[in-house]
This record gives C-alpha cells, sequence and structure tokens, in this order.
C-alpha cells in the first residue's frame, strides 16, 4: 500500500473520529462528576441541525458553531434538571433527549427548510486555509492539507481535557463528587453545582461534534445523519476507560472502520455494500464485548445525590 493511501486513509480517519472526539469528551466530562449521559446522540442531532440553521440565517460558520454548542448546552441543561435535580432515572432522561432532538429536529426542517434540510449550497463552508511551507512538508504536510479546523481542535481539546481534569483543582472536584459525593460535600464542595457545569459541558461539546458532522464533513444537515454516533461516542467512553486520551484512541478505531469502509469499497471486492456498512458498527461491539467489566468507572457514576440523605 502506498504512503498516498495510507495518508488518505489516515486523513479520512481523523475526519470520521472529530465529531466522536468531541462527543466522547462531553460523555467524559459528564460520567467523571457521576452522571450519566445517554443523550450524546440527541445533543449531537440539535448540535448539527442548529449549525447548518446558524450558519444559514448568518452566513457565518463560526455563528453556525455557536448555535450548535449553544444548542448541545440547552440539552445538556435540561438533562441536568432532570437528573440531578428532580432525580429522575438518568437512562431514561437520556433516552427521552434522545427521541425529542430527532423528533425536534425533523419538525424543524420542515419549518425552516420547507422538508428539504440545510443542503450544501446555502451552508457557508468553514475555510481552512494553512501556508504553502506547511503544504510542502513531505507526508506530514499532505496530511495537514486534507484535515479541517474542527480536526485540529478536537486533537486541542483532548489534551485540555486531560489536563483539566488530572492537574487541576477542578478537575479534583469533578472527579470527586463523581466517586465519593458525600465526602466531597463534607469538605465543602457542592456537588449539585458540578455535575450541573459537567452535563452543560458535556451537552455543548456533544453539540459542537454535531457541528463538526454537519459544518465539517458533509456540509449539510439531513435526517439520520448522525446514524448512531452519539452511542459510538459513548463506547468510546467506555472503551477507553473514562479517560481523554483512551477515548480519543477508542474514537480512531471506530472512525478507522468507516474510513476502511469508504476505501475498501473503491477495491472493487465483489462485496454487498452492507458488509462495509457494518464495519465501524461491528468494531464497536467487538471493542465492547471485550472490554466491558474489564474497565472501572467512576464509582457514583449514575447515582442521583440527596444531599440530606444518610
Amino acid at each position: 500500500m502506498s504512503s498516498v493511501i495510507l495518508i488518505n486513509l489516515l486523513a479520512q480517519t481523523l475526519r470520521i473520529a472529530t465529531p466522536l472526539i468531541f462527543a466522547a469528551l462531553g460523555g467524559i466530562f459528564s460520567e467523571k462528576s457521576g452522571v450519566v449521559n445517554i443523550g450524546l446522540e440527541g445533543m449531537m442531532v440539535i448540535g448539527a441541525f442548529f449549525a447548518v440553521y446558524g450558519s444559514y440565517r448568518t452566513g457565518s460558520p463560526v455563528v453556525g458553531i455557536l448555535f450548535g454548542v449553544i444548542a448541545g448546552g440547552v440539552l445538556g441543561l435540561i438533562h441536568a434538571i432532570l437528573s440531578i435535580h428532580l432525580r429522575a432515572d438518568q437512562v431514561i432522561s437520556g433516552t427521552a433527549i434522545n427521541l425529542f432532538s430527532t423528533a425536534l429536529a425533523s419538525f424543524l426542517i420542515y419549518k425552516f427548510f420547507g422538508g428539504k434540510g440545510g443542503q450544501t449550497d446555502i451552508v457557508t463552508g468553514l475555510s481552512y486555509n494553512i501556508p504553502d511551507t506547511i503544504k510542502n512538508i513531505p507526508i506530514f504536510g499532505d496530511l495537514i492539507s486534507q484535515l479541517n479546523w474542527f480536526v485540529i481542535l478536537a486533537i486541542i481539546l483532548v489534551f485540555v481535557s486531560n489536563y483539566v481534569i488530572y492537574k487541576t483543582p477542578l478537575g479534583l472536584r469533578i472527579r470527586a463528587v463523581g466517586e465519593h459525593p458525600k465526602a466531597a460535600d463534607t469538605l465543602g464542595i457542592s456537588v449539585y453545582k458540578m455535575r450541573y457545569l459537567c452535563v452543560i459541558i458535556s451537552g455543548m461539546l456533544a453539540g459542537l461534534g454535531g457541528a463538526a458532522l454537519s459544518l465539517g464533513i458533509t456540509p449539510l444537515y439531513r435526517e439520520g445523519m448522525v446514524a448512531g454516533r452519539g452511542f459510538i461516542a459513548l463506547a468510546a467512553v467506555i472503551f477507553g476507560n473514562w479517560k481523554p486520551f483512551g477515548a480519543f484512541g477508542a474514537s480512531l478505531l471506530f472512525a478507522f472502520g468507516s474510513a476502511f469502509n469508504i476505501f475498501a469499497q473503491g477495491l472493487s471486492w465483489n462485496l454487498p455494500t452492507e458488509v462495509y456498512d457494518v464495519i465501524p458498527y461491528l468494531l464497536t461491539m467487538i471493542a465492547l464485548a471485550g472490554f466491558v467489566g474489564k474497565t472501572t468507572g467512576p464509582l457514583a457514576s449514575g447515582k442521583p445525590y440527596d444531599k440530606g440523605s444518610r
């Protein structure tokens, strides 16, 4: 296999992995604080839609991205209210958000776009211009020239998230309320505030993942375009042992399945297209089957905290 093919495959993998990385980082923040966020899928859906809508209304993809991030954050706030303040079952709350987001996006397509969705010709693309000196670097320049700003931002956020969670007082508080909320409460740490903060951040990152999908890859919004990526991101959180770098690696593995799907279809192998389509989901199931039970999540994850209980 030539170096050109390998570079193209790696670039495709990074582009496909980017929405997963954003959503997985969001899942980590939420679960590190003790709240399971099954609603990543719905937050990506709503982020993808409003990113396109914001770009369409303003002509600015940057404003579109902000629309997507804010929309995801609003859903994160709703999930936080339901699961933290009202102490609803977190899985049911996340599932409800997934169903609501899909239905809302479908309704708004007809409301704002006449049922056609945000197509490529009405969405302003985010320009990606890098200096020729970088493009001319052998191999590295060829790879960088095929990426976009979302990919670079995702890689930066992996390092930032790891630093925040493991190297800062804020990260220590987040981990404390996710492991031993009662002990954290006795030390003066507000469990509710920390969980609200992390779940909202989770929604914003998932919304950013949706924006990376609809503005960075397509660019358009259509029904079903998220196609279970939120659940794959949740699998990346588990597979990556609730750590940013682990989730990053897991996202790359799952994205490689999709990239190889695209690459393999050009090899003239006499296989049904459904065989290629199932590759990323098959990798996800194999990974979870092999690692669930061998990874350790936060002790208080999924358990509502009642300040008055003993």
